[in-house]
């Protein structure tokens, strides 16, 4: 018997007739309880009909053919290390080799107390995921994964195992490039492309989450570009955040889009408990890949740098610098002898675009110069004064470890204006931290103090003017009128930072 819905209505239609004429014998609560009921299965039925039409919002994408298809080139990678201090891990003995890897994945527990004395302890090991890129025997992973390792053992999902060399790590964008010690021909993942990735579209992830060996999850793309600062290697990845639920043993596993291309590799989450709460992290392949070409050629990876610290634009900061809105990147100092000073960068210049691209953020800076051509010159426009400027710098390699310089002060004459109790810099710090100019903030106290002034912080520079000495700060302070937001460079400890001080409209 054929089933359409053109007869399902018919069919409804005529039972509606039918007992329409029943109906007009019951009581009128009886009808009107039948009247609701009509109208919910006339409205179920026009949701089924409209599934039927919209097959596509019917069903969710099916990932058996991906998985099945690239799962032989996705590898678990096991490493063991000698222990090279009395506890690497703050209140754990080694030797767990699924909690070394959470701990790597997560950071250490902050307890107390560590492993008893005179007990051995045990190599430490770590789990983690990675891909063959080249029949060779060429894998990709995460730097964390294979740090200091001894011995790295690469298994296949056919359960072979193989010795595994380091060719080399670049811990500035958590990768590691390894080759498999074997003369067989390894099937390969076919890479996909960053700028073909968008917000919203479906991936999937493989690795080995706690030793679950070729663990399959998947989610979508929630946003492209994501920068996740790290004081020790800098800010040089543009990461592609997902959902895609990923744990302690993911880390260096592909992420792939419904084409089973590899677009990404699992590095990070964020969690406040130490599980997966719905915000993980992949490095994109297009920087994956440009670590590996310079890795199999130099062993090394060689970034660009410009030389200037940069802070993030608030809104108040933009109003005093004359934007509309928060943009660029601020320049709060220009190193010495850099690219930039060179190029003709200055203080307080606006970073608005680098070779053609936009900078929306001051974090997404970083990710553009690292991947300039290093002794090329590259453009960059600017807000200066409240008017463009395109200057040429030809960019430098950054260094392995850039010694930033630092500024400080110490006083002891006062004068208190706008909430700030400021005096002149000692010549004693003034000898010991390289500076000459600036006034020092002894106390803090009302408007200054709801602009984030403390004690202690050195103010360099006030409404691009420099601040010589405390006379000069008097006398840019008699400028300021009533209303104005003023941009106020200052030294704290070892940051150079931009506060906007707002001035209210009532002043006197």
């Amino acid at each position: 018997m054929c089933w359409c819905p053109h007869q399902f209505l018919t069919n409804f239609e005529e039972k509606s007739t039918m007992q329409n004429s029943i109906n007009s014998h019951l009581p009128s609560e009886h009808r009107r309880f039948q009247t609701k009921v009509k109208g919910l299965l006339a409205l179920v039925a026009v949701s089924f009909f409209a599934l039927l039409s919209n097959p596509a919002a019917a069903q969710l994408p099916d990932f058996t053919s991906l998985v099945k298809n690239n799962e032989a080139a996705v590898v678990n990678i096991s490493t063991t290390s000698e222990p090279k201090s009395r506890s690497s891990i703050p209140g754990r003995p080694g030797g767990d080799e699924r909690l070394e890897e959470f701990y790597r994945f997560f950071g250490p527990p902050g307890g107390n107390g560590g492993p008893r004395g005179g007990q051995p302890r045990n190599p430490n090991r770590s789990l983690g995921s990675g891909f063959i890129i080249a029949k060779d025997g060429y894998v990709l992973t995460n730097n964390h994964v294979v740090d200091d390792a001894d011995e790295i053992i690469v298994r296949t999902s056919d359960r072979r195992e193989y010795e595994a060399t380091l060719v080399g790590a670049d811990p500035r964008s958590d990768l590691a490039l390894l080759k498999i010690e074997s003369k067989a021909e390894f099937p390969v993942l076919k890479m996909g492309n960053f700028d073909d990735v968008e917000v919203g579209q479906w991936v999937l992830a493989i690795g080995s989450p706690f030793g679950f060996d070729y663990s399959v999850t998947a989610g979508i793309v929630s946003a492209k570009g994501r920068s996740l600062s790290n004081p020790r290697t800098g800010n040089y990845v543009p990461f592609i955040q997902t959902d895609v639920a990923i744990n302690p043993g993911n880390s260096g596993g592909p992420l792939f889009n419904l084409d089973g291309e590899v677009v990404g590799i699992n590095s990070q989450i964020y969690s406040n408990s130490g599980g997966f709460m719905g915000v993980s992290f992949a490095i994109p392949i297009d920087i994956a890949m440009d670590v590996v070409d310079q890795l199999k050629d130099n062993g090394r990876v060689s970034r660009g740098w410009l030389g200037v610290e940069i802070l993030e634009l608030t809104k108040d900061l933009a109003e005093g610098f004359g934007l509309d809105r928060p943009q660029g990147a601020l320049v709060t100092r220009v190193l010495k002898d850099s690219p930039a000073e060179k190029g003709g960068l200055l203080d307080e210049d606006i970073i608005l675009e680098f070779n053609g691209d936009e900078i929306p953020r001051a974090s997404d800076l970083p990710h553009f110069v690292g991947r300039a051509p290093v002794g090329e010159a590259s453009k960059v426009i600017v807000m200066r004064e409240g008017k463009k400027v395109k200057l040429k710098v030809t960019i430098g390699e950054l260094p392995e470890n850039p010694q930033l310089q630092r500024l400080g002060s110490r006083s002891n004459a006062q004068e208190n204006t706008f909430g700030l109790t400021v005096g002149a810099v000692s010549p004693q710090v003034s000898r010991e931290l390289g500076i000459d100019t600036g006034v020092e903030v002894f106390a803090v106290e009302g408007i200054a103090q709801s602009a984030g002034f403390a004690v202690g912080d050195v103010i360099l520079r006030m409404r691009g003017q420099k601040v010589d000495d405390l006379d000069k700060f008097k006398e840019i302070a008699d400028l300021i009128k009533p209303g104005q937001v003023v941009p106020v460079k200052i030294q704290r400890q070892q940051r150079s930072l931009y506060l906007a001080l707002k001035v209210p409209s009532d002043k006197k």
